[in-house]
């Protein structure tokens, strides 16, 4: 990503170079005003900028040279005034209709081939493509928007002339974070939250959560893109220590300096398993415990019926997420969405969105953590698990019995009933052999029913184990499947629960206990 910094240094070579014709990709029209205006201070040349509410106005004086507002009417005393003079550089921010070839388009090549016979330069600030004959005629420079650092400067910049006016609670570490929360969105957007937070006369601790909920506002609508809403009361997982202890380690790295490593921030997870044992729970849980927001992408939402529309609306999405970060980024069952890869039933669409999403998860840089979740392992491309894709692969098992008597007993307590006798328990851990948590989850659910019904006192050790033993698990419905599913996982992935499996002298696997660092 270009920063100001960045942007600057090229655009100056760029003046210097007098290249006839540069465009600068952009929506803020405002900040690169700004560094062109430093610029022409600087290196002391004229500078010239159009626009259709002030007609043309020197960048510098900010007098008014030309009335005419109409883009015709600035390109045609841009052109009269480099056949005239040097040197001179026009900036033209509000032009339409440059795509193809046509009447905007062509005035404004002759107006370049003007530029380049006079050492003129002609300034276009736009985010549309531009039509490519013209394009051609010079260069394409970038100003993407303000980057941790840069934001830094800006939070400070909004916040520091109210020490002694408003009570200000945050310290460097308060500010490093709100430029954290607050980066890759415009400076204006920027500004304008944090002066939405000072209006109501102080800035406190509390107010870093706000920076997050007013950002989530700006990008709850991306196509693609589904805000899910959390309830941090309702969002507990038992029974995957290995995983809760390896991302307790990547929250530290989330947040902290990498640059100076030259390391890239986490880029994810990917959780294969058996359906129903919290994989899906595990994404809100991370961004419940991380304090980040959570998207889903919905990769048959963004499926399109003409060529490239749906890889379009794919890298859209990322883009959208990108701004959005820090986030967490959900892809439940990714292996539907991208099926099709190792065929060519859909023309190679997937194909193409396999290729274009794993580009994004190896190249992109922003914080954007991705959970993606895997039911049939059998249709994940192959690229899709190489090492450096995603951070680490886990393997979420059915629970064994140290972690389905926990299950069990988070459910009771979530559900308010009352606990049953410690005999009763160890059995209901037998009867869920092959139980799944959402099994588990069932069971105690039935148990809660009863009690709502008929009241609490209906709950006893018996309406346990009747509720228990009424729930036929996956693992007996389609045993063949299952199996399979946990035969692969075991081969090729790490344990969520915090144990690996080896195999005895009697070829049965048995459990053992290990330490994910």
């Amino acid at each position: 990503m270009a920063n100001k910094a960045e942007f600057k240094t090229s655009l100056l070579r760029m003046f210097r170079a007098r290249i006839p014709f540069i465009s600068i990709r952009s929506i803020e029209r405002a900040r690169v005003l700004e560094v062109v205006q430093q610029l022409a201070e600087e290196i002391n040349i004229p500078i010239y900028f159009h626009s259709l509410s002030h007609g043309t106005i020197d960048i510098k004086s900010k007098k008014s040279v030309n009335d005419d507002r109409s883009v015709a009417g600035g390109l045609d005393f841009a052109v009269h005034n480099i056949s005239q003079r040097q040197n001179l550089t026009f900036i033209f921010t509000e032009v339409s209709d440059i795509e193809d070839d046509n009447l905007v388009s062509r005035h404004l090549y002759d107006c370049v081939i003007q530029a380049i016979e006079r050492g003129g330069s002609i300034c276009l600030i736009t985010t549309k493509t531009i039509w490519p004959q013209l394009q051609r005629l010079g260069m394409t420079i970038t100003l993407d928007a303000p980057n941790e650092e840069e934001m830094l400067e800006v939070v400070k910049e909004c916040v520091t002339p109210y020490k002694g006016s408003i009570p200000l609670e945050w310290d460097e570490t308060d500010y490093k974070m709100a430029a954290t929360i607050l980066a890759n969105m415009t400076k204006i957007e920027a500004e304008n939250v944090l002066a939405t937070q000072m209006a109501k006369g102080s800035l406190t601790k509390e107010d870093i959560k706000e920076l997050s909920n007013a950002k989530d506002k700006l990008f709850s609508d991306i196509s693609g893109l589904e805000k899910v809403k959390l309830d941090p009361s309702t969002l507990s997982v038992a029974g995957l220590s290995g995983l809760q202890h390896w991302l307790d380690n990547q929250k530290q790295l989330l947040t902290a300096d990498l640059k100076a490593r030259k390391m890239r921030p986490p880029r994810g997870v990917l959780l294969v398993g058996v359906p129903g044992c919290g994989k899906s729970l595990s994404a809100k849980f991370i961004a419940a415990n991380w304090n980040l927001p959570l998207y889903r992408l919905d990769l048959a939402a963004i499926q399109g019926q003409y060529l490239g529309q749906s890889e379009n609306r794919l890298k859209e999405a990322l883009a959208s997420a990108d701004n959005a970060a820090p986030c967490i980024l959900w892809i439940d069952e990714i292996e539907k969405g991208l099926s099709g890869a190792s065929g060519s039933s859909d023309g190679g669409t997937s194909t193409r969105m396999v290729g274009q999403f794993l580009f994004w998860l190896q190249e992109s840089m922003a914080k954007v953590f991705v959970v993606s979740t895997a039911n049939d392992v059998s249709k994940l491309p192959p690229e899709l698990l190489r090492r450096g894709r995603f951070d680490e692969l886990f393997f979420v098992d059915l629970p064994g019995e140290v972690e389905r008597k926990d299950i069990i007993n988070l459910y009771i307590k979530r559900n308010l009933l009352p606990e049953p006798s410690s005999h009763t328990l160890n059995q209901l851990v037998e009867i869920s052999e092959g139980f799944a948590g959402s099994d588990l989850e069932g069971a105690v659910r039935d148990v809660a029913i009863q009690a709502v019904i008929h009241g609490d006192d209906i709950v006893d050790d018996d309406l346990f184990e009747k509720c228990f033993k009424n729930i036929v698990p996956l693992s007996k419905t389609a045993p063949e499947k299952i199996e399979s599913i946990r035969t692969w996982g075991r081969e090729r992935a790490v344990p969520a629960s915090g144990v690996s499996w080896e195999v005895s002298s009697n070829d049965k696997l048995i459990g053992k206990r290990s330490i994910i660092i």
